[in-house]
């Protein structure tokens, strides 16, 4: 779903909410055990140019990812403003693209074009970036396609069970359904060998997790500690074994280390 038309009628409107934990989720899961952190650049709705010739031509994809050059950009490491394939000699690896309705034809290659127009994404991404693969991926219907080049053209690739397995990267993409930033939803969602690659959120969590289940243990132990002593000077004292589990609350076991 997209917002209403600005009060310019060439701007179909901006994309909404899903547009931006979506790529997120991508960015914060892709991490090939490969290629260093350091020499993966990954970006979101940033303007890829890709003809030296045409220096004002660009797409823009929901997504997109670069192996093996500086994840920041100069001496100075600066943050990209842009993404220039014929200053940077390196083309993305992947790209995906979230369809909505204002951009559904194009994105799938269904469009023609003036010749006097910049070339589609689909002509952008196949035949003059030449893109080893282009993920497709509707919210509303929750569909999915991949396209591999192969030769000088893409070729859908099937998807079983909802994941597709990416050698050359050692991650597979799939379809998750679970929680993100608040949302439930189905996303997609990079893989390894072990599984959902986690989130930073998430592995925080976990290890907030194990250091209460840490602590609960010390707790518990430390408890037990202390009812096991007084069930020693209860015993001492003449109690029965009746008498210092009803008061104490250990169990029979319990006692046999006494």
């Amino acid at each position: 779903m997209y917002d209403l038309p600005s009060e310019y009628p060439e701007e179909p409107g901006l994309p909404d909410e899903f547009h931006y934990h979506q790529p997120q989720l991508l960015r914060e899961t892709f991490c090939p055990p490969n290629y260093p952190a350091d020499k993966i650049y990954v970006a979101s709705d940033l303007n890829l140019y890709y003809d030296s010739q045409h220096t004002h031509w660009y797409k823009r994809p929901d997504w997109f990812a670069v192996l093996g050059v500086p994840s920041s950009y100069g001496k100075q490491h600066d943050m990209r403003y842009n993404y220039v394939v014929w200053d940077e000699k390196v083309i993305p690896f992947i790209v995906v693209e979230l369809l909505s309705e204002s951009t559904k034809k194009e994105d799938l290659g269904k469009t023609l074009r003036d010749v006097k127009e910049p070339p589609t994404k689909w002509e952008v991404y196949e035949q003059i970036l030449k893109i080893p693969y282009y993920v497709i991926f509707s919210r509303e219907s929750d569909e999915w396609q991949v396209f591999q080049l192969r030769g000088k053209r893409y070729q859908q690739l099937s998807i079983k069970d909802e994941r597709l397995w990416l050698p050359k990267i050692r991650l597979g993409l799939g379809i998750w359904a679970g929680t993100f930033n608040g949302f439930d939803s189905r996303w997609l969602r990079w893989y390894d060998k072990n599984g959902w690659i986690p989130t930073p959120v998430e592995i925080e969590q976990k290890r907030a997790n194990a250091e209460t289940q840490r602590a609960d243990t010390a707790f518990e132990q430390g408890e037990q500690n202390k009812a096991l002593e007084t069930a020693r000077k209860m015993l001492a004292k003449g109690y029965s074994l009746t008498e210092i589990i009803e008061l104490t609350g250990l169990s029979s076991t319990d006692l046999t280390t006494l």
